[in-house]
């Protein structure tokens, strides 16, 4: 027999799931994108000397890619009928990222309407953490539902 199809919220995480697998920026990355619960969504990244800088370690745009989709997509886990834009984005990095899996954390923190407030954080393989971010997130106008990539997941 098989699985119930997701309902509800969950339906929604797993569609902002495959959102994000279907992107194609995220054909550069390996990542993938969990969210479980709302408000929160977990990004596992595996970073190589691909994303290093010339002094060899991880370059700044794959902190701010890692910390952006994470607090966007724990923002979007909210939202049920817009796709969000990032408004603005503010990053502290603590450590180097060298090779090896990264996890990024994100968390809504405030905003119900109109705009947004999310934080995130990376914790390498060491469980440390190499950087955190905030950012302000709003609803534009694109739908989801008419996006390619958010469909529901059975």
């Amino acid at each position: 027999m098989p699985p119930e199809p997701a309902s509800g919220a969950e339906a929604h995480f797993r569609a902002l799931e495959a959102l994000y697998a279907a992107a194609p920026i995220n054909q550069l990355f390996d990542s993938t994108l969990e969210i479980p619960a709302s408000g929160f969504a977990r990004i596992h990244f595996l970073i190589d000397e691909r994303y290093y800088h010339a002094a060899g370690a991880a370059h700044g745009t794959s902190y701010f890619k890692m910390l952006d989709d994470a607090a966007f997509y724990a923002v979007n886990s909210l939202v049920t009928d817009r796709f969000l834009l990032t408004t603005a984005f503010n990053l502290l990095f603590t450590r180097p990222l060298k090779a090896g899996p990264v996890t990024a954390e994100g968390r809504w923190v405030s905003g119900q309407r109109r705009v947004f407030v999310a934080e995130a954080r990376l914790i390498d393989a060491d469980g440390e953490e190499a950087a955190r971010g905030t950012g302000t997130f709003m609803r534009s106008r694109v739908a989801l539902a008419s996006l390619p990539g958010y469909r529901a997941v059975t």
